[in-house]
């Protein structure tokens, strides 16, 4: 997804409801490293979610980091994202895919 600035930035969560205490940021990178994360959402069927907001805040965090409690409310709205379109997720990201 493109934010403010133009450049493309990605994100990818990871979370196995009952198993994790909180989504786990597994990827994040812009330009080439951003398409290469939406590239294989969208070849593996998971969900894209374009918030240039919720993404600029993922990018911030380490990669393997758990979520933190500040950031519960905009990863929810991705939640509710990914349950609205019947619940595939194998992961989250941020286009966010």
């Amino acid at each position: 997804m493109k934010n403010k600035d133009k450049t493309i930035k990605a994100a990818a969560l990871k979370y196995r409801r009952g198993e994790d205490k909180a989504p786990v940021l597994t990827a994040k990178g812009k330009g080439k490293t951003a398409e290469t994360i939406i590239r294989l959402a969208r070849e593996n069927n998971i969900p894209l979610k374009e918030d240039p907001r919720i993404i600029d805040l993922l990018c911030t965090l380490e990669l393997n980091q758990e979520i933190p409690p500040e950031l519960y409310k905009a990863v929810a709205e991705i939640l509710a994202f990914i349950y609205r379109m019947g619940g595939k997720q194998k992961s989250l990201s941020g286009e966010i895919k």
